[in-house]
């Protein structure tokens, strides 16, 4: 091909590329690795998190970053600015900037199906309100779920929220078991345990009971997801790709796209904290707002 039949060519990707990619709200993303690229869509209704990440794509923060955690059947992980020039074999995952996102759940309309963007964050021991990594971030993978696997998964998800409710009362009760406790009075201690889970159960109880919704279901046994993870992790985007455009990339390229990125990096190998021994680097671009 000379080189003015290939000028031609791109023109027309460029074109076909703006003429038929799908339309939908929220501002779009490229995402560009050595793997091949993924086309994101960030959604209006978080707002905080689609904010952050448009400044952080328009600064140039997250270039150069890696695909750090990867763990297939569940997702890939990227955002720390740490990964730019960190050696081979480093341990990856503390950095960020100075702030963080406030959680913006919006279950059920958006979970972790495959393709689901969604932010880190900190464990809920020293994060109980669940905010969000000023930067980190992760594409799900997942797997699909049968029946029994979505009955265990809103069992976890309840657990959790028993729980939080659990260290929530006791961190108000606290002060008080320590001081009985060095008193040595026993009798005293039981009896203000038994009032915590008394109010642990009466608040758990005031609590619609946790239940993914049938169309929810059906997603995450067709498509596959990580079920446990939602209500519990924001989520603030999804992969977006239109068939016919990909297939016409890839027979002119010969590159992966979308999804398949998602999963061609969800299985490279990786050492011990799941980092791949092959740096996976991304590049961040805004192509629609």
């Amino acid at each position: 091909m000379n080189k003015n039949a290939f000028l031609l060519l791109v023109a027309f990707i460029v074109i076909f590329f703006t003429s038929c990619s799908p339309k939908s709200a929220g501002t779009v993303v490229l995402l560009k690795t050595d793997l091949g690229d993924i086309k994101i869509r960030l959604y209006d209704d978080t707002p905080k998190h689609r904010d952050n990440f448009i400044k952080l794509a328009k600064e140039g923060y997250l270039d150069s970053t890696l695909f750090h955690r990867v763990i297939k059947e569940f997702m890939i992980q990227g955002g720390d600015p740490d990964s730019k020039h960190a050696e081979s074999g480093v341990a990856l995952g503390e950095g960020g900037p100075d702030y963080t996102i406030p959680a913006e759940f919006n279950f059920p309309k958006y979970f972790h199906k495959k393709g689901a963007l969604a932010a880190a964050r900190m464990g809920d021991q020293v994060n109980p309100e669940k905010a969000s990594s000023g930067s980190q971030f992760y594409i799900v993978q997942g797997k699909v779920f049968d029946d029994n696997d979505l009955i265990k998964a809103e069992n976890r998800i309840r657990d959790g929220k028993r729980r939080a409710i659990f260290n929530d009362v006791l961190q108000q009760y606290n002060d008080s078991l320590n001081m009985l406790q060095m008193q040595g009075e026993e009798e005293a201690i039981m009896k203000l345990q038994q009032k915590i889970m008394a109010i642990v159960n009466q608040k758990y109880s005031e609590q619609p009971e946790f239940e993914f919704p049938e169309e929810v279901k059906e997603i995450y046994k067709t498509v596959g997801g990580v079920p446990h993870l939602d209500t519990n992790y924001t989520v603030f985007g999804e992969v977006i790709e239109d068939k016919n455009w990909i297939e016409k990339i890839k027979s002119v390229f010969g590159k992966k796209y979308g999804l398949e990125v998602v999963d061609a990096i969800a299985y490279q190998e990786t050492d011990a904290r799941d980092r791949p021994l092959k740096d996976i680097r991304m590049k961040v671009k805004i192509i629609k707002e």
